[in-house]
């Protein structure tokens, strides 16, 4: 049975960020090229289905997980 995390917050101030770049922002990797690799390994969903695309838009409420690294909700950054 699968273990349900919490989801932790990452906000943005825009309407919409790049995965890459989110993940980038976040520090969970220091490169695009690294979010490709999570990608080939199959090791990211975005909203429960396998993402496929680095470049995928991301919006707040989407929920990021990450094989092994942890799982992930876009937020909107209070103004």
């Amino acid at each position: 049975m699968e273990q349900q995390h919490t989801p932790e917050p990452l906000a943005i101030d825009t309407d919409d960020i790049r995965l890459d770049n989110l993940l980038k922002w976040a520090g969970i990797t220091t490169t695009g090229g690294e979010t490709r690799i999570l990608i080939d390994e199959r090791r990211i969903k975005r909203n429960g289905e396998l993402e496929t695309a680095r470049r995928r838009k991301c919006v707040p409420g989407d929920i990021i997980e990450i094989e092994g690294i942890g799982t992930y909700q876009v937020t909107r950054e209070a103004e």
